[in-house]
């Protein structure tokens, strides 16, 4: 293939690799698009005919045709701020790229009147639709989307009465995890650490932690839930709080990474040691804190990944029209326990 030209010297065309590759240009046309099936060694031969000729697609022909742009726009509420942002953004790019569609991303830093102007921008733009994502699972009034605009909403669920593609994670799964991490390893005496934000994910880890506990035959005793600020000083307090109990739990699950480094900050104040002398289970995976805390902070990751992914694929479903009906359920996808050293089985007293 070390030889091959372009008609006329150009800027190559469907025709040149076409002729290259010993196909007809529809078969071209079919094999970049995706839209008919190729037989896939005919496929990857124009794939590599086209890469060495350095064939690019016309989008703005292709969009015209197919009165579409092949672009999707992304809206986060606080994509700077919040660590899990990079990893939904990755897993819908990765998606839309696997089917030829670029991602937009924009930020409204939790602003509804600057998320209603850049659903206009994007619109003005004309992207073939929308992801509207949240940085923790919250639920999100309809925007000013007209009908024929597909919308999916990533980690957040819609508010009643309207029919939407959504995706969350399973908080109760993802809290129940934590919960059999502990009483696998013997534990009874165990503390919850929740957040005083109200919002989904803090109902649903409850619910989980409750359901959990009650299925191994322990009650949450209301003395060892405690509520605080999402943050490594509310983890301080609220840890201490329970840890100056005359009965301290031998263990503590934590809303989030946060709250788990400042419940093990409060431990470490008191020379108690993790985990011989308590185990603590945090929920997000948050690396930079779980790997760097000693001993490192065994967790529950949160999909953030897959819900990017999801929210793309099911979105590029709905522009197809390969989508199923919209239903009133949201998907919920499952996280899963990453083993550090935090978790040990209690010491006798």
């Amino acid at each position: 293939m070390g030889n091959r030209s372009t008609t006329g010297g150009g800027r190559p065309r469907v025709s040149d690799v076409a002729a290259a590759a010993g196909v007809s240009p529809t078969t071209v046309s079919h094999a970049l698009s995706g839209a008919r099936a190729v037989n896939a060694e005919t496929r990857e031969r124009i794939l590599a005919v086209a890469r060495e000729l350095g064939y690019v697609p016309d989008r703005v022909a292709s969009g015209l045709r197919r009165r579409r742009t092949g672009v999707v726009g992304l809206i986060g509420d606080d994509l700077a701020a919040t660590p899990f942002a990079g990893r939904i953004i990755e897993g819908a790019r990765r998606a839309g790229l696997e089917r030829d569609v670029l991602l937009m991303v924009a930020e409204s830093g939790g602003d509804a009147e600057a998320e209603r102007d850049l659903v206009s921008r994007f619109l003005a733009q004309r992207v073939d639709g929308l992801l509207i994502a949240r940085m923790y699972h919250q639920r999100v009034d309809r925007p000013a989307v007209p009908d024929d605009v597909p919308v999916v909403l990533v980690d957040a669920a819609p508010e009643p009465g309207w029919q939407v593609d959504a995706v969350v994670p399973d908080e109760a799964q993802i809290a129940t995890l934590a919960c059999e991490r502990l009483t696998r390893e013997g534990h009874r005496e165990i503390a919850y650490v929740g957040t005083t934000d109200e919002s989904r994910a803090a109902r649903g880890r409850l619910i989980g932690v409750r359901s959990a506990l009650g299925d191994a035959g322990i009650a949450l005793d209301e003395g060892r839930l405690d509520f605080c600020a999402s943050n490594a000083a509310g983890g301080r307090e609220a840890g201490g709080r329970l840890l100056d109990q005359t009965r301290p739990p031998t263990a503590i699950i934590c809303f989030n990474d946060q709250i788990a480094m400042g419940v093990m900050q409060a431990a470490a104040r008191r020379g108690i040691p993790v985990p011989a002398g308590l185990s603590v289970v945090g929920i997000d995976d948050l690396r930079p804190v779980a790997d760097a805390l000693d001993p490192g902070l065994t967790t529950v990751a949160l999909p953030h990944d897959e819900i990017g992914r999801w929210g793309m694929t099911r979105l590029l479903d709905r522009i197809d029209g390969t989508a199923p009906p919209v239903g009133d359920g949201v998907h919920q996808l499952r996280g899963w326990l990453v083993e550090r050293g935090s978790v040990a089985a209690p010491a006798v007293r």
